[in-house]
């Protein structure tokens, strides 16, 4: 991956857009990451990914949710408590 500064990205764009049609590009500010450039395709797929597996989060929770209060001493609701948290930290 190709990393470039903020003042260069700038200063060449169209190269920038270019580069990012054969790989994504990190762009730095002050020498920290802040920015990625990536092609059309590989944003489609990246989405696509988390749409998917938001999907899949979901029907999960919807399952643990049908257990609510089977298990003993509320383990399944602090499972589900847990879980969750995990998917907001995630999201």
């Amino acid at each position: 991956m190709r990393t470039v500064s903020s003042a260069e990205a700038q200063n060449h764009f169209g190269e920038l857009l270019d580069n990012a049609q054969r790989e994504p590009i990190s762009i730095t500010r002050r020498g920290r990451p802040v920015a990625f450039v990536v092609s059309s395709e590989a944003y489609r797929a990246l989405s696509g990914g988390v749409a998917e597996n938001t999907e899949k989060m979901a029907a999960y929770l919807k399952a643990i949710e049908s257990f609510r209060g089977q298990g003993q001493g509320g383990a399944t609701e602090r499972l589900l408590a847990d879980r969750k948290a995990d998917a907001a930290r995630e999201a």
